[in-house]
Order: C-alpha cells, then structure tokens, then sequence
C-alpha cells in the first residue's frame, strides 16, 4: 500500500511523529510477526512514549486482540 505525504501530515498533525519513525516502526512491524502479542505491545509502548499518550493495560489488550484478530480497517487513510 503506498500511502500519500498528505496521509503522513495528517497523522504527524495529529500525533506529533514524523514520517520517517512512522516508517521505521512499520517496517518493524513488516518484519515481525503480527500476531506476536509480545511484539504487538512493545510497538504499543514506542508510539506511547513518542506521542506522550497513556495507554492503560487494558487499551493495550484491545488493541492487540484487535490486530490479532484481523479487526483492523483496511483503508488506514480513513482512520485519520
């Protein structure tokens, strides 16, 4: 999927990340398995600290049964 640079401004808009460490935590995703619950959280816990968003336990949990279970949109450009 080849995503727009005005999809990137949005999000770092948003979320005050820049494109490039977007890219880097997705090609670790890429990389990894995603439906390593492990692996799922630590990437959780990078995008907390660099956004300085809280994510409680439980946030974390649904998110990665979200992923885990295929449950997330195929069209990211819409979540923004």
């Amino acid at each position: 999927m080849k995503l727009s640079d005005e999809f990137f401004k949005k999000v770092e808009k948003k979320t005050n990340v820049d494109k490039n460490t977007i890219l880097s935590l997705a090609e670790k995703l890429q990389n990894g398995n995603m439906k390593d619950e492990k692996s799922l959280v630590e990437v959780i816990d990078v995008l907390s600290k660099m956004t300085g968003k809280k994510v409680t336990k439980e946030q974390k949990e649904k998110i990665v049964a979200k992923i885990v279970n295929d449950e997330v949109p195929k069209n990211v450009e819409k979540m923004f």
